[in-house]
């Protein structure tokens, strides 16, 4: 199985070969940080942690989007294209639905029958590992304070 790294510079390779610029800059960057983050870390990144890395850049370039002036649609263009491409590399998010199955499992193995507020720390804390990397964390906690 390929890594993340390896995946990325492949199409790298490609985007520069076919003239795509903006791609290869994506490609690029994404690239970089996760061959960072393997420095850093002095080994081979595991599937998790190159999910977290991809995780990051598109939270980053969301952010960047979300603080760019209306006015610069350079700006926002070049941000909505990295997200499209970052997006190709990010784990498969859970649905609502997927979620929903996760806390009734969870609140079975705690024996929890009419969960309330003051069940959701116990709560979270046994759902968050089951769903971390899988599944937007304000969506989750959006879920159990409706099932509360």
């Amino acid at each position: 199985m390929m890594s993340k790294i390896d995946e990325v510079r492949a199409q790298m390779v490609a985007a520069m070969k076919s003239g795509d610029k903006e791609r290869k800059e994506s490609l690029s960057m994404l690239l970089s940080a996760l061959k960072n983050k393997a420095i850093d870390k002095r080994e081979d990144l595991t599937e998790a942690e190159e999910f977290e890395v991809v995780k990051k850049e598109i939270k980053q370039t969301k952010e960047t989007l979300e603080l760019a002036p209306k006015d610069r649609t350079d700006i926002i263009e070049q941000c909505e294209k990295r997200l499209a491409v970052l997006k190709e590399f990010a784990p498969e998010e859970m649905g609502e639905e997927a979620i929903r199955e996760v806390v009734k499992g969870v609140l079975a193995d705690l024996g929890i029958v009419e969960p309330s507020a003051k069940d959701k720390g116990k709560i979270m804390k046994e759902l968050m590992p089951k769903v971390k990397g899988k599944a937007d964390g304000a969506l989750v906690n959006k879920i159990v304070g409706e099932m509360l």
